[in-house]
C-alpha cells in the first residue's frame, strides 16, 4: 500500500483566529535533497489544501510543510499529535491516511469519489445552478450519516447546527403534537429556515424509513449561502413554499395588523414572514432601549429606525432582539411608498445573522460589528 495524501483533522482549538475543531488540511507531495557533485540541491512539492472558503494559517501551513520535510513524504509521516506552534491561538491536528491499493485499481481515487459525490448533487434541485467545478468545493464540506428508523434528526425548539439533505429514505416534518406536515425524500432539504433565522427548530423531523443524509455545517452553509446567490434564491423559494403551507394563517394575521412579542414570533421571523408574502406596511416595535421600525414595501424592506441607528445598521441591531413588542399596520404614507430598498432581502438577512454570531464571539452589540 502506498500513502496518496495525508489528512489532518483539527483535534483541538484554543483561540485560534482561523479554524475550528473537526476542518481538515489535506498534504500531499514530497521533499528530496539532490546531492550533485560539490552542490546540494532541496526540492519540495508539496500541496496543501486548506478547509474551504476560510483565512489561510501561514503558521499552521509552515508547520506542516517542514512536517513533510523532515520525514520526505506523506509515507512517513507518523500518525501522532502534532501542535500548530502558534500565534495568538494554537491547535492540534491529528493525521489519518487516504491510501489506494498499489496497482491493482480496486480503490477509487479522492478525486474520482469527489467527482462521483458532485454528478449526485448536481440532480438536485438546491445545486442545479452550479458548474463541477463549484458542486467540487461544497463536497469537501459535506459529511454523510445513516439513520434507522425511528431517529429523531432534529427537534422542535432545540438549536438547528446543520443543513441536511436526504440521499436516500423518508423522513417525516412533525408538529408539536405529531402530526405529519410533510414527508421529504431523495433531493429535499431541512433545517435550512433555522439556520437563515438564527431561531429555534421550528418542527421536529424524524426517520419513518432508513434514511442516508449528508449534511453541512451551519457556518460552512451560511459561507457557501454568500459564495452562491442561486442557492439563496432557491431557499428563499423554499421558504416561500413552506411558509405557505405550516403558516400561512400566522402571516396573514400579522400583515392584517395583528400584535404580539418578540418572545413569540422573534424579529428575524417577522421580517422573513413579511417579505416572503411580500406584505407592505410598517412594522412597530417596542424594545426594551426604545421604539423601532421596520419599513416594507412589497416584501422589500425600505427603512430601518432604531435609537439613533438608520437604515441596515438599525435593521441588523433590531435582529438581535428578543424581548419587547410588534404591531404591523399595513399602511405607508406617499413618502414611505417612494423610499429605495435598502439591499436585497435574503443577503441582508444573511449578513445581519453572520454579525450576530461576530458579535457574540466578540462581545460586541450587532451594531458595533457593523464597523
Amino acid at each position: 500500500m502506498s500513502r496518496s495524501e495525508v489528512v489532518f483533522r483539527i483535534t483541538i482549538s484554543k483561540e485560534c483566529p482561523c479554524y475550528e475543531t473537526g476542518e481538515e488540511f489535506r498534504l500531499s507531495g514530497n521533499a528530496l535533497l539532490l546531492e550533485l557533485e560539490k552542490e546540494k540541491t532541496f526540492i519540495s512539492t508539496a500541496i496543501i489544501t486548506p478547509p474551504f472558503n476560510q483565512k489561510t494559517c501561514r503558521t499552521l501551513l509552515a508547520d506542516l510543510t517542514r512536517l513533510l520535510i523532515e520525514n520526505g513524504s506523506v509515507d512517513r509521516i507518523p500518525a501522532d499529535e502534532i501542535c500548530c506552534s502558534g500565534c495568538t491561538g494554537s491547535v492540534h491536528v491529528v493525521p489519518r491516511f487516504d491510501e489506494r491499493a498499489a496497482g491493482g485499481g480496486l480503490h477509487k481515487s479522492r478525486s474520482e469519489n469527489i467527482d462521483i459525490i458532485a454528478g449526485l448533487l448536481s440532480n438536485f434541485s438546491i445545486f442545479q445552478s452550479l458548474d463541477r467545478h463549484n458542486l467540487r468545493d461544497i463536497v469537501s464540506l459535506l459529511k454523510l450519516k445513516k439513520y434507522p428508523r425511528g431517529t429523531v434528526i432534529l427537534k422542535k425548539g432545540t438549536p438547528a447546527q446543520h443543513l441536511y439533505i436526504v440521499l436516500a429514505g423518508e423522513v417525516d416534518v412533525l408538529d408539536e403534537e405529531g402530526v405529519c406536515l410533510s414527508t421529504l425524500r431523495k433531493g429535499d432539504v431541512f433545517g435550512e429556515m433555522s439556520l437563515i433565522s438564527g431561531n429555534p427548530v421550528g418542527a421536529t423531523v424524524k426517520v419513518v424509513q432508513p434514511a442516508t443524509v449528508i449534511f453541512i455545517k451551519g457556518q460552512d452553509f451560511r459561507r457557501v449561502l454568500n459564495r452562491f446567490p442561486s442557492i439563496q434564491m432557491y431557499l428563499a423559494r423554499l421558504l416561500a413554499q413552506r411558509l405557505a403551507k405550516s403558516n400561512l394563517v400566522r402571516a396573514e394575521e400579522i400583515a392584517s395588523g395583528m400584535a404580539g412579542r418578540l418572545s413569540e414570533m422573534p424579529p428575524s421571523e417577522l421580517a422573513q414572514t413579511l417579505n416572503l408574502n411580500q406584505k407592505t406596511g410598517k412594522l412597530s416595535l417596542t424594545l426594551p432601549q426604545g421604539p423601532a421600525e421596520l419599513v416594507f414595501r412589497d416584501g422589500d424592506l425600505v427603512q430601518a429606525r432604531c435609537n439613533a441607528q438608520e437604515g441596515l445598521e438599525a435593521f441588523f441591531s433590531i435582529l438581535a432582539e428578543s424581548e419587547g413588542r410588534f404591531q404591523f399596520r399595513p399602511k405607508l404614507s406617499k413618502e414611505e411608498n417612494e423610499l429605495p430598498v435598502l439591499g436585497a432581502f435574503m443577503e441582508i438577512l444573511l449578513e445581519g445573522l453572520r454579525r450576530m454570531d461576530e458579535a457574540v464571539n466578540s462581545g460586541e452589540s450587532p451594531g458595533e460589528a457593523l464597523i
